[in-house]
């Protein structure tokens, strides 16, 4: 790389066949993308293989990954454990349209690391978990309105979509009917009275609150302990089910989920990424006595009706064995602590590095995340409820600059600079980062960026 190169004349020249592939993308894919967050200008590197905590792009550049598969692969690429089990899966069959061993065999190692349960229904990604969650709470309460919170994600469809990213006055979102999005309260993070003002003028309506435990995208706008016991206490104290979204945290925290951490009793979770080993799938697991409103026979639903779920993905054999792999490998090495420990490092060796470089980086997160927040305030210094959206804003362009120059000097980390350790990751590796982080920044400096 030229001393004179600005940033993205070395990330053009250094993938000139990403830019080829992003180029014939846009003709067939809406944004040249396949999930909005994947969208990165002025293209993404588009990888051809991954090992371990590698990755290699179709121009033949490696990259030391902290993007983590989404938040998936707490044991890094192509683990030979997960490999071995996807592959004498597939030699057996991918789908059977019939139920099989390995299902059960799934549910039941489920159910082991999470006590307060008693049931399991799989689906096909957590998008469907959690609208399988709403829609259990709903039947099951015969109320309509679900309390959700500004910011968190619970994937895509409709009765989550207003007040993630945009519409946080509860108005709908894009292609989402009014009357759907009126029946979700929508409250800001962490804001206790906003949360009493809901029980109190609705609670006869209510059926559910569902929320994320560490937090919008496992922490970007954190959410205290404490306040998710408050949800669930205002859900129990009106009769409505307390709904945690557990999609990313749940094998990730710890095998027994963030609730096992902070001592919550969920009546549902919902669960995907790590269930599978990076594989598509997701659950939902919680009480017997709701998820047995999914069973055909009326003698077991207490009277409740029956509720509708269908898939044909559902409970995937291939998913299911990966699943079951990924798992009980996750659980030998201790996986979990390992890759909280790891985050603990990356996050203090970050802001150590900042502090050194006078660089107004603040690193912030838990467990296994790093989150980057620009500016001269620290991280722990903002109050969530009434900032809510400085923790939102990755100015740009210091951010996509940020990540760009980190591809370019070999490293990848997601497009808002945040970064997962996985089981397999090392100090080493958290070195490396922070070395690479600390040359990227110069590169930014030169070019007046920061």
């Amino acid at each position: 790389m030229a001393e004179s190169a600005t940033i993205l004349d070395s990330y053009l020249a250094k993938t000139p066949r990403s830019a080829a592939l992003a180029r014939a993308a846009r003709a067939a894919l809406p944004g040249g993308i396949v999930t909005d967050t994947r969208y990165f200008e002025p293209y993404a590197i588009y990888i051809e293989r991954a090992a371990g905590v590698c990755k290699w792009d179709v121009d033949g550049n490696a990259y030391l990954d902290f993007f983590g598969g989404h938040g998936a692969n707490m044991l890094g690429h192509s683990h030979p454990v997960l490999i071995q089990a996807v592959a004498g899966a597939i030699g057996r069959g991918v789908q059977y349209a019939a139920n099989h061993p390995l299902e059960v065999e799934m549910a039941q190692e489920v159910l082991r690391h999470f006590p307060t349960a008693g049931r399991v229904r799989f689906t096909g990604s957590g998008t469907e978990a959690t609208l399988l969650a709403l829609r259990l709470a709903r039947a099951f309460t015969g109320r309509p309105k679900i309390v959700r919170f500004a910011s968190n994600y619970h994937g895509w469809h409709d009765h989550v979509a207003s007040g993630y990213a945009a519409q946080f006055d509860g108005s709908a979102a894009p292609g989402v009917l009014p009357e759907i999005a009126a029946q979700t309260i929508l409250i800001r993070p962490n804001d206790t009275a906003a949360l009493e003002r809901a029980v109190e003028g609705f609670g006869s309506q209510i059926a559910g609150f569902i929320i994320e435990p560490l937090g919008t995208h496992f922490g970007v706008v954190p959410t205290s302990g404490i306040f998710l016991r408050q949800v669930q206490d205002a859900a129990h104290s009106i009769g409505a089910l307390f709904i945690l979204d557990e999609v990313l945290s749940g094998f990730r925290v710890a095998l027994k989920g963030a609730q096992g951490v902070y001592g919550l009793a969920p009546d549902l979770t919902t669960v995907a990424k790590v269930l599978c080993g990076g594989m598509p799938g997701g659950a939902v697991v919680g009480r017997a006595d709701i998820l047995d409103m999914l069973d055909p026979d009326p003698s077991r639903r207490a009277g409740r009706p029956k509720v509708l779920h269908q898939g044909t993905l559902t409970g995937n054999p291939v998913s299911m064995a990966a699943g079951l792999a990924s798992l009980r490998e996750i659980e030998r090495i201790d996986g979990c602590a390992r890759a909280n420990s790891l985050g603990a490092l990356a996050r203090r060796r970050l802001n150590e590095m900042a502090q050194s470089e006078r660089l107004p980086f603040s690193w912030y997160g838990d467990f296994s995340i790093f989150h980057l927040l620009i500016g001269h305030q620290r991280a722990d210094s903002i109050d969530p409820k009434r900032n809510l959206e400085t923790f939102l804003a990755r100015p740009q362009p210091q951010t996509n600059r940020l990540r760009m120059a980190l591809n370019v000097l070999g490293f990848d980390v997601n497009t808002k600079c945040s970064g997962l350790l996985s089981a397999v990751h090392t100090e080493e590796h958290v070195e490396q980062l922070v070395t690479g982080i600390a040359a990227a920044a110069a590169m930014l400096k030169r070019e007046g960026l920061l």
